[in-house]
């Protein structure tokens, strides 16, 4: 099982966007090949920080969802949103 973490910091404006964006695609990505959790955090002292946190059956359908057409179209929508950087870490279950 391979864990994905994304933070994403985005402008205030635009945290209503990305939630709507979020909302749009979540059943989507949630069921790609491979998922098997998908859900948005959002960090309790700071409401612009949110994070992804998703599971996925092994590293290849990981690599083959970063490599379709849904997530380009959606991070590509969703990275205009940004007021840094994002940051991602992929971690496996100990």
């Amino acid at each position: 099982m391979i864990i994905r973490l994304v933070k994403m910091t985005f402008e205030q404006k635009h945290v209503n966007d990305f939630l709507k964006l979020f909302s749009e695609y979540k059943e989507r990505i949630a069921g790609f090949e491979g998922c098997t959790h998908l859900e948005l955090l959002q960090d309790k002292n700071n409401p612009v920080v949110f994070f992804t946190y998703s599971k996925w059956e092994d590293g290849s359908f990981l690599d083959k969802y970063r490599k379709s057409d849904l997530f380009i179209r959606v991070w590509g929508q969703t990275k205009k949103l940004f007021a840094e950087k994002a940051e991602a870490w992929t971690v496996e279950e100990v």
